[in-house]
């Protein structure tokens, strides 16, 4: 989903606050976010995911920093809208605060430490150094980046991975869970 490079100068215009230049942006990057949806969304959420997308975009291009960035950062925003609009299509939510604050109340202090240590064992060895190190060590991301020879943008996303898998274990996502 690449912004072509006669496209850039497009591009800053719009960042700058052209309208007609944010307008035409839009309408040229519509079909990549389109397709881009139809991959990734629930068929009676990809007009949704597009329209929210496109909306967000017009709203934030502004507040962006590395025009380069563009592509990825609409890549996101429709992952985002489609993880969204698919919970609520299917009233799913894997963060359910429910079920966690059921789980926290079945379980004692020291049944919690085992169970915590037990998710903590579950993780892939990048998973759990990373999370050690961010959770435990209280190190930032970059102080984590720079021991690891990661960048930070790996470093975040392991980190996030880590905490999804650790949640799943102990919320049930295992047998006997």
């Amino acid at each position: 989903m690449a912004l072509a490079a006669q496209h850039q100068p497009l591009l800053a215009a719009a960042h700058g606050g052209d309208r007609r230049a944010l307008e035409q942006l839009l309408r040229i990057s519509r079909p990549d976010i389109r397709r881009y949806a139809q991959q990734h969304c629930l068929l009676s959420d990809v007009d949704d995911a597009v329209q929210e997308a496109l909306l967000i975009v017009s709203r934030k291009l502004p507040s962006l920093r590395v025009m380069a960035a563009f592509s990825g950062w609409m890549i996101r925003l429709v992952q985002r809208e489609c993880r969204r609009l698919g919970r609520i299509t299917l009233r799913y939510d894997p963060y359910d605060e429910e079920k966690l604050e059921q789980w926290l109340v079945t379980h004692d202090e020291p049944g919690l430490r085992r169970e915590l240590v037990a998710a903590l064992e579950s993780l892939p060895i990048h998973y759990r150094e990373v999370m050690l190190l961010r959770d435990l060590e209280e190190m930032t991301i970059e102080e984590i980046a720079d021991q690891t020879g990661l960048t930070r943008a790996n470093v975040k996303s392991r980190l996030h991975r880590a905490r999804a898998l650790a949640r799943e274990y102990l919320l049930g996502g295992r047998p006997g869970g």
